[in-house]
């Protein structure tokens, strides 16, 4: 036996040119290429396998959350000109007028960390989720494959039935040339023929319905492979009546191991138990860290200002030093005088006035940087914790319900599975031995009509008889390959390649 992606590996081999991407269907279509066709193409299917990728941007960021997490800012601002108001008293009162504009700028660095058990869980409980997913989409592309083999079959199925509608019209135009040569020898009246023409008829119709049906299959295979309808293409896979000597021992443990829709519940038991265990971990004490730093500049647009400024200090200095000194002199004895003339206004204090002024945007002034330790120990919460830890639990119990119920379908299922193609297997022996009876039947029945020794009516009764084991026959044989196909459905892989 052989899985699905060993199936799709050696159709991969054998073909002359890759499958993905493709838009039209190979002209002799094998089941193996149907079906990685379909996981390629098929718009469901495609939308369910992009779930992977956002199961894995899920443990990225899980692992991210164990990063500090960064901020950097900035900005700039502009002040007009003009007197500024601090209450009821403005700059000018304080004798500053004349206020230039100012541009500004800021900047910040901050770094932060939160850390708590369920952080530290995150990567291990995003990895079981993914697993999850993964399984998910496995169990949609076996899904995928196993409607594609239902599809594939009914083709198979429908040209069948438009191979024994042909030959039922055969066999009809036959009975009527028989039945016209019957008549130009005296032997049969013109109602012999007249009733052979109308079995021609109805055989006619009989085709034309057959046709219809197997090209409507064929449009829905094509639409299933999310491919246009309006392809011809050769089912070149052949499908065996084989007797079914599994055991149902044997099938059961393939069953349980490989079943698409148990490997997901169990998995997701597995996501369950990480989840118990962080929703316990909000009893635990959670750490934050902190660091930040950040700078500034403010910078006037016109230096006369602060030149200015600089100027009326000088020349209260120089006036202060003249009222010291005239003081000295009033003093007995008079104390010696300051030398004044040494305050004086100078090109070395204007340029630096002008250098210190020259800061923005970049020119910024830093602050003194910052680090913080929070330690946050859970007290009570309104028993929200508590409520959260118990469905997680719940969640966890009915997981574990999920597969011993997937489990018990599946075994109910895969025995009357395995019953139905033992049915359907000695069905179709019997309907192959009744068909070989009504073949020889008609065969019987044409040469007594040819000796006149029965009526046209026993002969149409013997063709209907041949008609009606050919498909009890064709329903018998592709039961037996539905029945397959359902029971490879349950087991997860193929039985049949």
């Amino acid at each position: 036996m052989k899985t699905l992606s060993r199936i799709v590996a050696t159709a991969l081999l054998v073909s002359a040119a890759p499958l993905a991407g493709q838009d039209r269907v190979p002209a002799r279509l094998t089941l193996a290429q149907a079906i990685e066709i379909a996981t390629s193409t098929n718009p469901g299917f495609l939308q369910t396998r992009n779930d992977a990728d956002l199961a894995d941007w899920d443990v990225r960021q899980a692992w991210g959350a164990l990063a500090p997490s960064a901020n950097v800012s900035g900005g700039m601002s502009w002040q007009g000109s003009g007197e500024q108001q601090f209450g009821t008293i403005t700059l000018g009162d304080l004798g500053f007028t004349n206020q230039p504009s100012y541009y500004s700028s800021n900047y910040g660095l901050s770094l932060s960390l939160g850390l708590d058990l369920a952080t530290v869980l995150g990567p291990r409980q995003a990895k079981a989720q993914r697993r999850t997913t993964i399984a998910g989409i496995q169990g949609a592309e076996w899904t995928l494959a196993t409607q594609v083999t239902t599809g594939y079959v009914d083709v198979l199925r429908q040209e069948d039935g438009v191979r024994i509608t042909e030959q039922e019209l055969a066999n009809a135009e036959f009975n009527f040339r028989l039945a016209q040569g019957q008549l130009e020898v005296g032997q049969v009246t013109p109602i012999d023929v007249g009733q052979a023409e109308i079995q021609v008829g109805r055989a006619e119709v009989a085709l034309l319905q057959a046709r219809n049906r197997a090209t409507t299959s064929r449009m829905r295979l094509l639409q299933l492979l999310g491919l246009p309808v309006d392809q011809a293409f050769e089912p070149t896979t052949g499908f065996a009546l084989m007797e079914p000597t599994w055991s149902l021992s044997e099938l059961s443990a393939i069953a349980l191991r490989d079943n698409p829709e148990l490997r997901s519940r169990r998995l997701f038991v597995e996501a369950s138990d990480v989840g118990v265990t962080s929703a316990w971990s909000s009893y635990l004490p959670s750490l934050s860290l902190s660091a930040g730093w950040s700078g500034f500049t403010r910078e006037a647009s016109s230096n006369d200002f602060a030149i200015a400024q600089a100027q009326a200090q000088v020349a209260g200095q120089i006036q202060q030093c003249v009222l010291t000194n005239d003081l000295y002199s009033r003093l007995t004895p008079p104390l010696p005088p300051l030398d004044c003339g040494s305050l004086a206004f100078t090109d070395a204090q204007r340029n630096a006035i002008i250098s210190g002024n020259d800061q923005f945007p970049f020119n910024f002034v830093g602050s003194p940087p910052r680090l913080g330790l929070t330690v946050s120990i859970p007290i009570f919460s309104g028993l929200s914790r508590q409520r959260g830890l118990e469905a997680a639990k719940l969640a966890r119990a009915d997981g574990q319900q999920r597969v011993r119920e997937q489990e018990l379908t599946v075994q109910a299922d895969l025995a009357i599975g395995l019953e139905n193609v033992r049915t359907a297997y000695e069905s179709a022996l019997l309907e192959e031995r009744n068909r070989e009876l009504a073949d020889q039947q008609l065969r019987l029945a044409r040469e007594r009509y040819q000796l006149g020794a029965i009526t046209f009516v026993e002969l149409t009764d013997a063709q209907t008889v041949l008609a009606q084991a050919e498909s009890a026959l064709n329903i018998a044989v592709f039961a037996y390959h539905d029945s397959v196909t359902t029971l490879e459905a349950l087991l997860g892989t193929s039985l049949r390649f």
